[in-house]
């Protein structure tokens, strides 16, 4: 009997589990401040189209207040789409930038972006960031012939929902900036907790978490350039498999599953045909609009979901 005189069964108390937060994105991401700042880690121009042979990098882009971003943006809401230029080191500056010029991109309606990039790399913590705002606002990633993407620069590729590669990307151990280490002990815990932020990193954003294992393999010092085949096989090149899952579900419902089943098999065909190894990007691309009309895009009712439709 209970104290109010009632008989006591035995019930079996369960405990609900409290609902675990739900990762943020943004979480390592400051809110966008828009005070005017300096681009000081490297250089930055922007442009309205993708053809760099004919019409070069675009106007630069040397100050990252909001009229400054806002000018040079302005004229690309007739293309409706964005190409970003940068050469330099991964740091928070260029965090600022991605993460600025693709806020500009939504109050202005521009909505095809394309990252251009030629980096010997820079701060780990600084590539997690930018890599995420990436992540978050549908970017192509260019690694250029004549360019190079090095380093933390990778954490950049990792992101993007598309990557076209004809420079060579490598990799090696990385450092945390401004190390207080005084031990090998010391050194190694610091060196476990970005292997750890590294690895979280590169499965949420769809690439083999393999990367981070063998980075820690290759001397600082040193650089290991990887290979076409690794590249794709450590889900750095082409189609991001994270946000090709999630266009899938997108497009399925507004496009219907067989605008999805032609897709799927007009990216294996490019994957095949358009992206061999020295192939310069610009030809990637046009390779791109040859092979799309074989499969009927861009479609007719879907005309901006068409794969590639940077290059409508």
């Amino acid at each position: 009997m209970d104290s109010a005189g009632r008989e006591d069964f035995g019930a079996t108390v369960i405990e609900v589990p409290k609902p675990q937060p739900q990762w943020d994105p943004y979480e390592n991401i400051a809110e966008i401040d828009w005070t005017p700042m300096e681009l000081s880690s490297g250089q930055a121009w922007v442009s309205c189209d993708r053809d760099y042979a004919v019409n070069g990098d675009g106007e630069p882009l040397a100050e990252l207040g909001f009229s400054s971003i806002w000018k040079r943006m302005q004229p690309c809401r007739e293309t409706g789409m964005v190409r970003l230029r940068y050469r330099g080191k991964v740091a928070s500056d260029f965090t600022a930038l991605v993460h600025r010029v693709a806020d500009m991109g939504d109050t202005l309606g521009i909505h095809k972006r394309i990252l251009d990039i030629d980096s010997s790399g820079g701060q780990v913590e600084e590539g997690i960031r930018a890599g995420d705002a990436i992540a978050e606002s549908g970017w192509m990633v260019w690694v250029r012939e004549g360019a190079v993407c090095h380093s933390s620069c990778v954490l950049i590729l990792a992101a993007g929902d598309m990557r076209m590669i004809a420079g060579p990307v490598g990799i090696h151990r990385m450092l945390r900036i401004g190390s207080k280490a005084t031990s090998r002990a010391e050194l190694n815990q610091e060196l476990r907790d970005i292997h750890e932020q590294t690895s979280q990193y590169l499965q949420r954003n769809g690439a083999a978490t393999a990367i981070a294992d063998l980075m820690m393999t290759v001397p600082n010092r040193s650089l290991r350039q990887l290979t076409a085949q690794e590249l794709e096989l450590f889900g750095l090149s082409g189609r991001n498999a994270a946000a090709d899952d999630l266009d899938r579900i997108r497009l399925g419902r507004k496009c219907g599953e067989t605008f999805v089943r032609r897709q799927d098999a007009f990216f294996r065909d490019y994957s095949l045909l358009c992206t061999a190894q020295g192939e310069e990007v610009a030809g990637m691309g046009e390779c791109s609009r040859d092979l799309k009309k074989r499969y009927g895009f861009p479609d007719r009712d879907c005309p901006t979901e068409s794969p590639l439709s940077e290059y409508d």
